[in-house]
């Protein structure tokens, strides 16, 4: 029997299922802490990116420092801030949101961008204030490009939330530290599986908007 088999047969066990330490419960830790971590993220970004894509200031310095909290080590950042305010899962929450941010403010303002200026001035010309201009134009024509960068925060968060349990926060990554100090290869296996799961449903739902987003500009 190889691991595979093994990690499918340790997911269908009913004893590793259930319970506050079960399959299910950190299924939905994981996807409890992608979902905050991206709403937090979206929180500062998406304001921030329609103002520099709406006033075209900033934008050098946004890109630059967006740029490197991409770059910033993520296990880094958790052992870092987990020194500084303790285990649970605020030093994982700083760190995923920091790793959200850039996709989220790269969708929202490259969005706004990619808007035809032609667009943006007759809009202008009808007597439209600038708060007009973005909240009825430029906002509904860029939805399918922020819907892109969420996509793609939440499919980096997704995986990268498995290292809430290094500093004592739930989720799947239990069992995968659980399974490496125990050498237990088939829950390691499950584990990732099972994120893969998630991301895969996750990656569904936001081709579904994205589709439905497309959709709405053309019939408007």
């Amino acid at each position: 029997m190889n691991y595979f088999t093994q990690a499918l047969a340790w997911i269908a066990d009913p004893e590793n299922l259930h319970g506050d330490g079960g399959l299910l419960a950190r299924s939905w830790e994981q996807i409890w802490y992608t979902l905050l971590a991206v709403l937090v993220a979206s929180v500062i970004a998406i304001p921030l990116g329609y103002l520099v894509g709406h006033t075209g200031r900033g934008r050098g310095l946004v890109v630059a420092t967006s740029g490197a909290a991409r770059a910033l080590p993520t296990l880094g950042v958790v052992t870092l801030v987990g020194l500084i305010f303790g285990i649970g899962l605020f030093a994982p929450m700083v760190a995923l949101v920091l790793l959200a941010v850039p996709s989220v403010l790269a969708g929202a303002y490259a969005g706004v961008e990619a808007i035809d200026p032609r667009t943006k001035d007759a809009a202008r010309s009808m007597g439209m204030s600038e708060w007009q201009v973005l909240t009825k134009v430029e906002i509904p024509l860029g939805l399918p490009l922020l819907i892109g960068g969420l996509r793609s925060a939440t499919l980096q968060v997704v995986a990268t939330a498995t290292l809430a349990a290094y500093v004592g926060a739930g989720g799947l990554g239990r069992f995968l530290f659980l399974g490496l100090k125990t050498q237990d290869y088939p829950q390691m296996l499950a584990a990732a599986l099972l994120v893969m799961v998630i991301a895969l449903i996750l990656e569904g739902a936001y081709e579904l908007a994205e589709r439905q987003a497309a959709q709405r500009l053309r019939t408007h």
